[in-house]
């Protein structure tokens, strides 16, 4: 996953040094995301050069929708 975006750490990040960064990844290529889907990327912000995941963008956009509905609360 190309790692050039702009990642910009969570709004509801705190100072706990517990967080998460995303980026919109211009140009990203995923076998998983469909064919002219934009790649949201995920990562660690206290290891930038480690893993990150990536998502399509549809899919990100569900899953931030379902996360303060509590949608996701039963699933894990």
């Amino acid at each position: 996953m190309r790692r050039d975006g702009v990642w910009r750490k969570s709004s509801r990040s705190g100072g706990e040094g517990n967080c998460v960064e995303v980026a919109a990844l211009a140009g990203a290529r995923n076998s998983a995301v469909g064919a002219g889907d934009g790649v949201v990327g995920v990562r660690d912000s206290k290891d930038r050069p480690g893993p990150a995941l990536s998502f399509g963008s549809a899919a990100w956009t569900r899953f931030v929708a379902a996360v303060p509905a509590g949608e996701r609360d039963q699933q894990l």
